[in-house]
């Protein structure tokens, strides 16, 4: 599956924005969808997964109760809506895809190209 991420952007702390990733390729369906980001000077970090067909999902800590995963498999696209950004928000958002069964683990075998987010005081 090839995944297209956009929306990124520059925005004020305190602000919302919305991540848009477009999967094509090999079908969208019984692919768990997620999130993950990487900061200047730091390693990737995962931001948020969601099942198939998007009864589940899970979240990293530091973005638990502001960010939200969604997946539209009409469009076979996956959101993540970001509110109340904070600057260590500031990363490239990646979207990935994992075709095992939702597990313990996301593990993804597809990534998208990388969307530049930047938070500012």
């Amino acid at each position: 599956v090839q995944l297209q991420a956009s929306g990124g952007g520059l925005v004020q702390a305190e602000s919302s924005l919305r991540l848009s990733c477009a999967a094509s390729g090999r079908t969208f369906s019984r692919y768990s969808m997620g999130w993950f980001r990487q900061a200047p000077g730091k390693e990737r970090e995962f931001v948020a997964a969601i099942s198939w067909p998007g009864r589940r999902s899970r979240y990293a800590d530091s973005v638990k109760g502001r960010f939200t995963i969604s997946r539209d498999n009409v469009k076979n696209t996956v959101y993540l809506q970001m509110s109340s950004m904070k600057p260590e928000d500031t990363a490239v958002y990646y979207c990935a895809a994992d075709p095992r069964d939702w597990g313990t683990t996301f593990s993804p075998v597809s990534w998208g190209q990388g969307t530049q987010v930047t938070v500012s005081s």
